[in-house]
């Protein structure tokens, strides 16, 4: 290693009177958080900051990458708020890295020929894909896995693969191996030591991960490296030979052998790098000239380190940031200085948990391993103990639920035997349940962002943060891998539940109980009316009342979705459930700004007759309704009159349509694109599968509205992955992915399960489904209540496909009720007088229509005439300049 010499303290300034330069070369995730620093400290205010950028698009979050092909787009990736450049002032030039640094005018040169001049120059130009050198590397259909362009280019060539290989079994390549099963390829893993993630998991860990790996269908090669890649005669990857002579007939290979750090532009100027590579930088991240400095993966830390994880890179952006600041005087406190960091690490590999922090590999001399393995469940713990009885460190595969707590508990004696803490629920003299009370205020709860207990409790008790939204916000913790979030939320409970905060988190001023908890009281007690409910479960003010407007559609929506369960009249239009509705379920139809209402028949899977096109357009022009095809794949009528509607079902239901349930939270629809049938791309029937889906689920009521689809291939033409339940074809079946939505607030569904058979897949969605109407909270959607509930997507994942919690025979049973016991809520309204006469206009003048619906034309067609009911008319200036 180079040594580093001494220089001067502080960063040269600019000349009296000028604003100084920063420029930032490189802008990852590090060089991100290097500049929310700078922000922070005030340093944006004081100086012109620039930045660099090889990439066509602003910092993402690389740590999770591969969620790209479980639905996040680019920008959801994306780690910089869009107005954070603007707001302080920071110059971003993308897709322009820098080619030149001369330290001696110091100035540095972008590609595009742009030159700017620094008073201090910071380098966070990250790590390059090391791919090994093995003839035929440059072959088409040869990738490397780095960058969301990475992996776009893998995503358009595996259209026409069948087969993938990725070279390396580390990290990134357990993530691109999960990321080619995904598109459909037959996968193999090639890794040249004995084991899986040989760096973070010993020998038993391996064997651990190996075994699950291969279950899901990986084909894992260990021991062995490649020797050669063969191309066709077009120059196509073709098949791979390996060192043991051994040959794989494949169609792609992605090189994912680890990184090296980018630091030529260091060696071009003439800074110092490590004999292994890496900029040398002292404990300020300081490199030899005194106003550059080195941050991430292309530095060579004062411990002569070179640091791959985020947090580490985080560590290196606040120090460099803090010296910045202190030499520009805007923030004088001292900054700590970077000597090394914690290379603890848990991630989520193909779906299995992998942990592994401390002294992992128990190399401190006396120390002993406490190890539990359950080969048939894929779980493997170790725990690390030293001479003195504290925890050294430790590995857990296939479960890191105790990484939150075991990791913060690091050099210390534990409070419990270690046996008790590797051992399972249920197990002897196991299952030790320690929480945050077990930790010190200075345990780090947050790795990534350093974030103590003690400053989680100070977020609570000093800045009043009563929710983890605010917590993070706050503080920062939970926003890089999310591994704490658990942690920080059972300490900031705690926190509450010390100063005596009381927190009411009933349903509203009606019920003490959450809606997830009423659900329960009404399956459990069978309960069929609001008004048992209330005056047995009710706030004791409010028993023999009449509810509110919060209290009445939420139990009327628990009752109609349990009611073949517990007895109740499915019809919400009956007795006291009319009472119950929302506004638009007070008419079986969506109200619409002038009073009138919107018919939307429901049309399956957005395939439809001629004949039954043509009724709909006979309906349309009859009773001269606006017509439109919504994004949902269906055709809404828009202006019947409330007195019209039944008049409109009539003929709809005759022509063998019925309610698509627009009105009400339910089911709207599941879209579809063409699939196999018709499409040269498509690999299943889509549009049979969402059939199927639809009327299946049709009616049911939930929490809030429900929207699936279904895409024949990856390409995704339905969008499935914006949908509360979206399905995506593949060459072995169907990916499941939930959560997601569009809107003011948009998310990208995740993936539940994968390659599942058609049986597979509608049992998932049954229990899915239910288990969200079970325990959601009023209005929550799926997005909203997977972010919410406790364990997100893991627990979700854990109960409906591997039933935890031993509910889903239960949950099955009670959407097998619900399919059997559906009714059409406007067949049944049609063929009853008494439910036909609630749609009147005015009740003391059934047949009078209410003359202040009206409408004007346009396009055709007609739209609503708002004219104002009352006072002046006000003349409008047009941009002619008359008066109109």
């Amino acid at each position: 290693m180079t040594s580093m010499p001494p220089h001067p303290e502080a960063t040269p300034a600019a000349k009296p009177g000028t604003t100084p330069t920063l420029v930032l070369i490189g802008h990852g995730m590090v060089g991100q958080r290097f500049l929310e620093e700078l922000a922070d400290r005030g340093v944006t205010g004081r100086a012109r900051v620039v930045v660099l950028c090889e990439e066509p698009r602003p910092a993402y979050d690389r740590v999770q990458l591969t969620s790209y092909f479980a639905g996040r787009s680019p920008d959801d990736l994306s780690l910089v708020d869009p107005d954070f450049m603007a707001r302080h002032g920071i110059e971003l030039h993308l897709g322009d890295p820098a080619t030149a640094v001369d330290r001696t005018a110091r100035t540095v040169t972008a590609r595009s020929g742009l030159t700017v001049r620094y008073d201090a120059l910071v380098l966070a130009t990250g790590s390059y894909p090391f791919v090994p050198p093995v003839p035929g590397k440059d072959s088409a259909g040869c990738f490397v896995y780095r960058t969301i362009e990475d992996l776009l280019a893998i995503e358009e060539y595996a259209e026409n693969a069948r087969t993938g290989v990725v070279v390396g079994g580390g990290l990134l390549g357990l993530e691109a191996a999960g990321a080619l099963k995904g598109l459909g390829l037959r996968t193999h893993i090639v890794e040249f030591a004995p084991r899986l993630m040989a760096l973070q998991v010993d020998e038993g860990g391996g064997r651990a991960l190996r075994r699950t790996v291969e279950e899901m269908g990986l084909e894992v090669h260990t021991g062995v490296g490649g020797k050669e890649i063969v191309a066709d005669g077009a120059g196509a990857v073709t098949a791979m030979g390996l060192s043991d002579d051994s040959r794989i007939e494949t169609d792609l290979v992605v090189f994912s052998a680890g990184v090296r750090p980018r630091d030529q532009l260091a060696r071009d100027c003439g800074l110092p790098v490590g004999d292994r590579g890496g900029i040398v930088v002292d404990e300020r991240c300081r490199t030899t000239d005194p106003a550059v400095y080195a941050i991430g993966e292309c530095a060579l830390a004062a411990d002569g380190r070179v640091y791959g994880l985020v947090a580490p890179g985080y560590d290196m952006a606040r120090t460099a940031a803090a010296g910045l600041a202190e030499a520009l005087g805007t923030d004088t406190a001292p900054a700590d200085g970077f000597t090394g960091a914690d290379l603890s690490t848990k991630l989520k590999l193909l779906g299995v948990d992998v942990a592994s922090f401390g002294d992992a590999h128990g190399t401190t001399d006396g120390c002993l391993d406490v190890v539990y393995s359950d080969a048939r469940s894929g779980v493997y713990k170790k725990l690390v103990i030293g001479a003195a009885g504290e925890l050294l460190g430790g590995v857990l595969v296939g479960d890191a639920e105790a990484y939150g707590m075991l990791r913060p508990l690091t050099g210390s004696v534990p409070p419990v035997s270690p046996e008790q803490l590797v051992l399972p629920a249920g197990a002897e003299g196991g299952a030790a349940a320690l929480g945050p009370s077990a930790l010190p205020d200075s345990a780090v709860l947050c790795n990534c962002h350093n974030v103590t207990k003690g400053t989680v409790r100070a977020a609570v008790t000093e800045h009043s943060c009563g929710t983890l939204p605010e917590v993070k916000k706050c503080t920062k913790a939970g926003t890089g891998c999310g591994s704490c979030v658990k942690s920080l939320t059972a300490v900031m409970n705690d926190e509450l539940a010390a100063s005596g905060a009381t927190i009411d988190t009933g349903l509203c001023g009606c019920f003490p109980h959450t809606r997830a908890e009423l659900y329960e009281i009404v399956r459990t007690l069978r309960l069929t009316t609001f008004a048992e409910l209330l005056d047995s479960h009710g706030r004791p003010e409010a028993r023999n009342g009449d509810g509110c407007e919060i209290c009445k559609p939420t139990v009327g929506s628990i009752i109609a979705s349990l009611a073949p369960s517990v007895g109740a009249d499915g019809y919400v239009l009956d007795g006291e459930q009319a009472a119950l509705q929302d506004t638009n379920d007070h008419f079986l139809a969506n109200l619409q700004r002038n009073g009138s209402y919107s018919i939307v028949p429901r049309i399956p899977g957005g395939e439809i007759t001629p004949e039954k096109l043509i009724v709909i357009g006979e309906v349309a022009r009859d009773f001269g309704l606006y017509t439109k095809i919504t994004g949902g794949q269906r055709i809404d009528l828009f202006g019947a009159r409330v007195d019209q509607l039944p008049q409109v079902w009539a003929r709809l239901v005759d022509a063998g349509f019925e309610s698509g349930h627009a009105y009400g939270k339910a089911l709207r629809t599941v879209k579809s694109c063409v699939g196999q049938t018709w499409c040269r791309y498509g690999v299943q029937d889509s549009v049979r599968m969402a059939i199927d889906l639809e009327l299946r689920y049709r009616g049911l009521r939930s929490p809030h509205k429900l929207k699936s689809a279904v895409s024949g291939c990856a390409r995704e033409c339905a969008e499935a992955r914006g949908k509360d339940f979206g399905v995506i074809a593949t060459s072995n079946g169907w990916n499941l992915y939930v959560g997601g939505n569009g809107g003011a607030d948009p998310r990208h569904a995740d993936l539940l399960a994968q390659d599942l058979s058609d049986a597979e897949l509608i049992r998932l969605i049954d229990r899915f489904l239910m288990f969200y109407i079970r325990t959601a909270d009023r209005l929550e959607r799926t997005s909203a209540w997977l972010e919410r509930i406790e364990g997100g997507l893991d627990h979700v994942r854990d109960v409906v496909v591997h039933d935890s919690l031993g509910l889903c025979d239960e949950l099955e049973a009670l959407m097998a009720a619900h399919v059997t016991h559906y009714r059409d809520e406007w067949a049944e309204t049609l063929a009853d007088p008494e439910r036909l006469a609630r749609f009147v206009s005015f009740v003391n003048a059934p047949d009078a229509p209410d003359p202040s619906v009206r409408f004007v034309p346009e396009r055709d067609q007609v739209k609503p005439d708002l004219t104002l009911l009352a006072g002046p008319a006000l003349p409008v200036r047009t941009l002619e300049g008359t008066s109109v």
